[in-house]
């Protein structure tokens, strides 16, 4: 019945309405009749005569509010007899789908949690991840003052992503999905083939379009028809606006426990102001953020330059040092930290102090060759003169050894010249007895 104030336009008696409202309803629960009757609300009342939600088993109730020129339709189960309900008001959409409510203010902190590890698509901030990467299922922020590289960093994640075949859903707020394409190009990732295949897809929209359960309806919506593997919000600090902290809170922690209950990897961006401090997001959902990646300006000698840590990474090791990181033709480049007396340097101060630094190594290594060379200088010397004292040795020993030879031949000889003589005096040359010594 739609509407039943229309069925009974014609009785301006109230009290003959009312028991005709009550009739109506006894006589369709006689026949068993199941029946949705739309109904006006009441100034006062969910119903324009205040009866037809005392009579009714179920009670819906559709509400559509407009706030800072911004409408969101709305819908709350009032009562449902029999039966337990939630009793939140949820968003709903009507568009060419039809209508599809999106209860998932519903959602408890009872999901399911994965072992696995996914790639960043830059392969030295994977190592400061224990070499891995993030958890599959995790949500990932990157927050930064403007122009650091967070959405190049989310285009690295998606790219990544999509090489393995997996399906990315890419949430713009701030630019169009051709212009962001278009940009990304400029650090040598092409996002476009991507988005022909099917595995990428864009939704830009202002954050004032709609309303933030309109935001969350969508976002909720687009999850259930694309099935993502991962999830881009960039950024999330746009839907600031106003004294609206605890709604955008509570909205994006809808969207957390909604991807996390799905298995889906989210990495959100934010803008952090200039002059506020790093550690902390504007939105104020740091406590619900897995692994959290914090780029800063570094500003020394007169330059601008870009760095990046680990803020804290749940579940993991992770590296605590700040790592410069470049945009370069072929895409981000992590360099390795400075490790040097000088403390943290970046971009031509860290250029001219390695010169410094390697130019003393330098002088240090020519020193340690010219000592090399004078021993081995010394060496030879020594061995030179080792070498001439073997000689004169040699020639001595072998004089000596002449002479000893000489002088035992001319002993021998001489010994020769005696017994020669003998026996030319013929001279007894054996010994003679004692006896004929005596005798003779």
């Amino acid at each position: 019945l739609d509407t039943i104030e229309s069925l009974f336009a014609g009785l301006p008696n109230h009290l003959i309405l009312r028991a005709e409202l009550r009739r109506l309803f006894q006589w369709l629960k006689e026949k068993g009749v199941t029946a949705i009757i739309t109904g006006e609300r009441g100034d006062e009342s969910f119903t324009r005569q205040g009866l037809e939600e005392y009579v009714s088993d179920c009670v819906i109730m559709l509400d559509h509010r407009v706030t800072e020129q911004t409408s969101t339709r709305r819908l709350r189960v009032v009562k449902y007899r029999g039966s337990t309900h939630g009793t939140n008001e949820y968003p709903f959409l009507i568009d060419e789908n039809g209508f599809s409510v999106l209860p998932v203010t519903s959602l408890g902190l009872n999901h399911n949690v994965s072992n696995k590890r996914i790639s960043s698509g830059i392969t030295l901030l994977d190592d400061m991840l224990e070499g891995k990467g993030y958890y599959r299922g995790s949500t990932v922020l990157v927050s930064g003052t403007a122009g650091v590289g967070k959405t190049s960093i989310a285009a690295h994640f998606a790219e990544a992503a999509c090489k393995r075949g997996e399906r990315v859903l890419f949430f713009c707020f701030e630019e169009s999905p051709n212009q962001l394409m278009r940009n990304m190009l400029s650090i040598g990732i092409k996002l476009e083939p991507w988005v022909q295949k099917g595995l990428l897809q864009f939704h830009a929209t202002r954050p004032t379009f709609y309303g933030l359960e309109m935001h969350l309806a969508v976002t909720h919506k687009m999850v259930n028809v694309f099935k993502p593997d991962i999830v881009i919000l960039d950024p999330i600090n746009t839907f600031v606006v106003g004294d609206k902290e605890f709604e955008i809170k509570t909205m994006l922690m809808r969207i957390v426990d909604f991807l996390k209950s799905e298995q889906i990897t989210a990495l959100f961006t934010s803008l952090t102001p200039g002059d506020g401090a790093f550690d902390n997001s504007d939105v104020g959902i740091s406590s619900l953020i897995d692994t959290w990646l914090l780029l800063r300006d570094i500003e020394l000698s007169g330059e601008r330059n870009r760095g990046l840590y680990v803020l804290k990474s749940r579940g993991m090791a992770n590296s605590n040092q700040i790592r410069e990181f470049i945009l370069t033709n072929h895409g981000v480049k992590l360099r390795e930290a400075y490790i040097g007396t000088s403390g943290g340097l970046t971009g031509s101060a860290r250029v001219a102090q390695e010169a410094l630094e390697n130019a003393e190594v330098l002088t240090h290594k020519r020193e340690i060759e010219r000592r090399k060379r004078e021993l081995e200088r010394k060496r030879k010397e020594l061995e030179s003169q080792i070498a001439a004292l073997n000689a004169d040795f040699v020639l001595e020993e072998s004089e000596a050894v002449k002479m000893i030879k000489t002088e035992q031949e001319m002993i021998k000889k001489m010994e020769q010249n005696k017994m020669e003589m003998a026996v030319s005096r013929k001279a007894v040359t054996r010994k003679r007895a004692p006896g004929n010594l005596k005798k003779s």
